[in-house]
């Protein structure tokens, strides 16, 4: 196998995912913001749809897509699971990973493609700058309901870690880097994203 990387919230979840699992593959660093992964040979030979991260297969073919990519290494290799050990685990952590999804890394990443990174992304895809602000605003409304749903807990899906928080944790941590920063108002995430920031996979991946 081999694993194709990027700068990027994307390869960030796959790589915390795998040095939390302990798993090292051979990696092909594609130059995102130089565009490599819009142009050929990438673009037609490994993702048509021009994204990053994507993974080769032993027998040549790619998955792409984080979640998919993250569940294919789960079974794959070894070891405690990230996804769950029975049906409803499995279940917990792909409800919690959808719903992170949805409620706050879309929103936050296309509020800083419509903004921060217009410049970078107008070229590439359809821009709506004016909505840049609205959906920032709904990634914090998404971050205020995970911050209610957390509690006291110290993980999303359950009493362990899953998909759900490796997810979470990569997309906080980017925000914090492009201008939506994780508000102290939200203490049970704050609380949370300590605890992952001192896993060691978050300085080993």
């Amino acid at each position: 196998m081999k694993f194709y990387t990027s700068v990027g919230p994307n390869p960030r979840v796959v790589k915390l995912f795998m040095a939390e699992k302990g798993i090292t593959l051979p990696e092909v660093e594609i130059d995102l913001r130089g565009g490599e992964n819009r142009r050929p040979p990438y673009s037609t030979e490994v993702n048509p749809s021009g994204q990053t991260p994507a993974l080769e297969l032993d027998d040549g073919s790619f998955l792409t897509e984080i979640t998919a990519i993250c569940e294919y290494l789960d079974e794959r290799f070894p070891g405690t699971s990230l996804i769950g050990d029975t049906a409803e685990e499995r279940a917990k952590t792909r409800m919690w990973t959808r719903r992170v999804d949805l409620k706050f890394c879309e929103p936050m990443a296309n509020g800083f493609r419509f903004a921060e990174g217009l410049p970078m992304f107008e070229p590439r895809m359809r821009c709506l700058p004016d909505a840049a602000p609205g959906l920032k605003a709904v990634a914090q409304d998404g971050l205020a309901w995970l911050d209610a749903q957390l509690g006291d807990r110290h993980f999303l899906a359950g009493d362990k870690l899953t998909l759900a928080d490796v997810l979470l944790f990569a997309f906080v941590e980017f925000g914090n880097a492009v201008g939506q920063p994780l508000s102290a108002e939200y203490a049970n995430i704050n609380r949370w994203f300590a605890a992952m920031q001192a896993r060691p996979s978050a300085t080993t991946a």
